[in-house]
């Protein structure tokens, strides 16, 4: 089966449905920071880099399927929440724009979890509708990707549509007996090299590509929880922003002053440090030979923060795959 994918970012999403046995022809991608990561790991696939606005469906192949996650810092509730009001959360419209001259058998959007703040339950009402009233019978849950086989809490809101000529609605599939925690992803990784001045990359100077973390002091909202989760448990999710990368398994959990205020203990400081790009594209379960090109370190963060976690991708494309 042959799908596109939208704001593919680096490719997690592809990834996963790849993995499932599905055949990404085109993509599009408007981020330079992200095309020679995308370019590097899908020779094959052409990326499109136009802004999506200015893409028209007729460029696009005909295909089964049309994959990808709206940017979702406008529905984020760490951000400003400005959702549809915001240029970034009226790309959805885009989607469905596309997807209205299309028509193909089937779509996958996802987003954060905050879209579902009833602060944005009208527009995103008015999101379901439009998705409906193109052709399409339509499912959407907030899943934990912690439940399909990714060793994180993630929380992200999944939509789904078959085509109503299909006579079928997608089943979420049921979550996975075993949840991977950190130790089954990133025990075996050798210790990790601080990035350059400036947090540039080490480059080739890496044994491990992409095993560097970034530098520099932690922020005063950074240190009002703690961010240390042990090897047992599942990580932190993981952000688009470095500097909030959650802390290595091997500090101890922070120690709590007073509400809002945590310190790193006394005597282990030097344990603290955050995770580097690879652990995280380890916990998002991209493959070691997936491999993410930046200057900046925080172009790597980014990337694997904003993806959606392969595995995850995969078990809903497989369950997709195997309705149609």
């Amino acid at each position: 089966m042959k799908i596109v994918s939208l704001f593919t970012g680096a490719g997690g999403l592809d990834l996963g449905f790849e993995k499932a046995g599905f055949d990404i022809v085109w993509a599009n991608e408007y981020d330079p920071t992200i095309w020679e990561t995308f370019e590097y790991n899908f020779p094959k696939v052409k990326l499109d880099k136009r802004s999506i606005v200015d893409v028209p469906a007729s460029d696009i192949p005909d295909v089964d399927g049309i994959i990808g996650g709206p940017p979702c810092q406008s529905w984020s509730e760490a951000g400003a929440g400005r959702g549809i009001n915001d240029k970034r959360g009226q790309l959805f419209y885009d989607y469905i724009r596309i997807l209205k001259e299309k028509q193909p058998k089937f779509f996958l959007a996802e987003n954060v979890s905050g879209i579902l703040h009833p602060k944005h339950q009208k527009a995103f009402s008015s999101i379901l509708k439009e998705f409906e009233n193109a052709g399409y019978e339509i499912s959407c849950e907030s899943l934990n990707a912690n439940d399909y086989d990714v060793p994180e809490d993630r929380l992200r809101v999944i939509i789904i549509g078959y085509h109503k000529n299909l006579k079928k609605r997608f089943e979420f599939p049921g979550p996975q007996k075993y949840k991977p925690v950190l130790k089954d992803v990133i025990y075996d990784l050798r210790l990790a090299k601080p990035a350059k001045e400036g947090n540039k990359t080490n480059g080739n100077e890496l044994k491990i590509p992409n095993h560097e973390y970034m530098n520099g002091g932690f922020s005063t909202i950074y240190m009002s929880r703690n961010r240390v989760r042990s090897w047992d448990e599942p990580s932190f999710t993981i952000q688009a922003g470095g500097r909030h990368a959650p802390i290595h398994p091997k500090a101890p959990k922070m120690k709590f002053i007073e509400h809002n205020k945590r310190v790193f203990v006394p005597g282990k400081e030097n344990l603290y440090r955050r995770l580097s790009v690879r652990e995280c594209a380890r916990i998002q379960t991209f493959p070691d030979d997936f491999i993410f090109k930046y200057w900046d370190i925080a172009d790597g963060y980014k990337m694997i923060g904003n993806a959606v976690a392969v595995n995850f991708a995969f078990h809903l494309a497989k369950k997709i795959k195997a309705d149609l």
